[in-house]
């Protein structure tokens, strides 16, 4: 690469991979990212690092795992001091924009970011903080319920759509823009982040996107087995969804899963208006698109919707990337979102002599240039709702291992079991490995003072919100600047350059 390249990383939220057509979706509609996949390098064990939103954001944006942060649940502040990609690609001269959904948690909403296009969909303050000291009771005011699922089906608009209509035309504007200051001679690189909200539930797609799919097409979930038979966290999560004791009809199921892929397909038409928009700029050969998300969608899988587990459906994300200097293929090793920020940083031309935090990943450009890679492994930490304890998991090779100090372990082997169906953690033949695992969980942490030190922040956040009633009078949620007198033809204004300036390409000089 000649000069430092663009980075356009587009970001689901809720999106398991396993329904998108590059990872062998067979219905799925997604040319754009299979586009991208296609001359790119396709991830295909990329793991978020908490199946949580905000915890998984402040993972993916500061290249730390939440327990060094104290990134814990979705009311967790991820404080300012924290440094993140968005910091370290500015002091490498790239221009920054964020649009979209991020969940920052606290006063900071931009973390690095020079320019912020959109306010964010989910509060930024800390009533939704879980409460350990009662971890069996179920959240009733905000929490996935069973109604979530029911309610699928077919909306002209919803929350939802509005929100990433609005996120992708902010993004393209804010794209466009940057094409206005190559017109007028600027080489600054540019990084930006599109962070949308679907596929996330509830699962109501727009009709033009529900009709794309039949409901023969559908596949309903590959594994459902019997309530007594899921382990401990499963069942937990099953009793705070209503999962548990909610039956869903098979037409409501497969009316929730036919929304998700339609609504995955809505995703995918904003990730090629994105591309087209840097294809319209002339950018393209040198600009590195990444598709990710924050984590999974479990969608009736063992019975459990949502996330908030570490099985695959759930724990994985997608990962794609292509443009210079990225090999067409696909890389086997496991590996997570916490690996993006040095990633960010060779593409940058940064050295990781620039890290103000020690980080918990590695650069992923040796894979993505064809190279070998000795790492092959994920860590992923849930430290949120319905377990009494933190929950720790290592992806290393074929296996996936699961502890709480409160549940039994979990050992699967994803390679040859990959709906997860068969627990190796008491299988003779498997004792070797599950004592090597149980052995790094005991080196890596010390459960007994994170779980102290999760409830100390969850009660003084809970004390915060009784002793305010709930609110304040400046809340963080975040404004974006707008000053309508700088903007499109004004009296004080030369029109002849504000037209000069918004034209897009520039007119072509005699």
């Amino acid at each position: 690469m000649s000069k430092q390249p663009n980075i356009v990383l587009i970001m689901a939220d809720q999106l398991a991979p396993h329904f998108i057509g590059a990872y062998g979706h067979k219905t799925a509609i997604t040319p754009h990212m299979d586009a991208l996949a296609a001359r790119g390098t396709r991830f295909d064990s990329a793991y978020c690092n908490s199946p949580l939103c905000a915890p998984s954001r402040m993972s993916f944006m500061s290249g730390q795992q939440i327990s060094r942060i104290a990134g814990y649940d979705n009311a967790s502040e991820f404080r300012a001091s924290v440094p993140t990609f968005a910091h370290y690609l500015k002091s490498l001269g790239y221009h920054t924009g964020l649009s979209g959904k991020m969940h920052f948690v606290g006063p900071d909403q931009k973390h690095g970011f020079q320019d912020r296009v959109t306010t964010d969909i989910y509060p930024a303050d800390f009533a939704w903080t879980p409460n350990w000291d009662r971890h069996a009771e179920r959240i009733d005011k905000w929490y996935h319920n069973m109604e979530t699922v029911q309610e699928s089906g077919v909306a002209v608009a919803t929350y939802q759509t509005d929100y990433d209509d609005e996120v992708g035309f902010a993004a393209r504007r804010w794209l466009i823009d940057r094409g206005r200051d190559r017109g007028a001679g600027s080489e600054t690189p540019f990084a930006l982040v599109a962070s949308f909200i679907h596929p996330h539930d509830p699962y109501v797609a727009k009709p033009e996107y529900w009709d794309m799919y039949e409901d023969a097409d559908i596949e309903m979930p590959a594994y459902v087995p019997p309530l007594e038979e899921l382990d401990p966290h499963a069942r937990r999560v099953m009793d705070a969804t209503e999962a548990s004791y909610k039956t869903l009809t098979d037409d409501e199921i497969r009316a929730a899963r036919r929304a998700y892929l339609a609504n995955v397909t809505y995703f995918d038409s904003k990730v090629g208006e994105l591309v087209k928009t840097i294809e319209e700029m002339g950018e393209i050969d040198n600009t590195i698109f990444v598709i990710t998300a924050d984590h999974g969608d479990m969608l009736g899988e063992r019975g459990l919707w949502f996330k908030m587990t570490f099985f695959e459906q759930s724990v994985r994300v997608p990962l794609i990337m292509a443009g210079p200097g990225i090999k067409p293929g696909a890389a086997s090793n496991a590996c997570s979102l916490v690996d993006l920020l040095p990633t960010f940083l060779e593409i940058g031309g940064g050295t990781t002599e620039m890290l103000a935090d020690p980080i918990d990943g590695r650069s992923l450009m040796p894979l993505a240039r064809g190279e070998d890679d000795p790492i092959d492994e994920a860590i992923a930490e849930y430290c949120a709702e319905m377990t009494p304890a933190p929950i720790f998991m290592i992806r290393r090779g074929a296996f996936k291992y699961i502890h709480c100090d409160f549940d039994p372990p979990q050992l699967f082997d994803v390679a040859n079991d990959p709906l997860e169906k068969v627990n190796l953690a008491e299988d003779p033949a498997h004792a070797e490995i599950a004592a090597k695992f149980a052995a790094e969980i005991a080196e890596r942490w010390n459960p007994t003072a994170l779980r102290e030190d999760i409830m100390k922040t969850q009660r003084s956040r809970l004390a915060l919100l009784h002793l305010t009633d709930g609110t304040t009078d400046d809340h963080w949620d975040y404004n974006p600047p707008s000053d309508a007198s700088q903007q499109y033809v004004r009296n004080h204004l030369d029109w002849a350059e504000a037209n000069a300036r918004y034209r897009f390409p520039p007119e072509k000089a005699d």
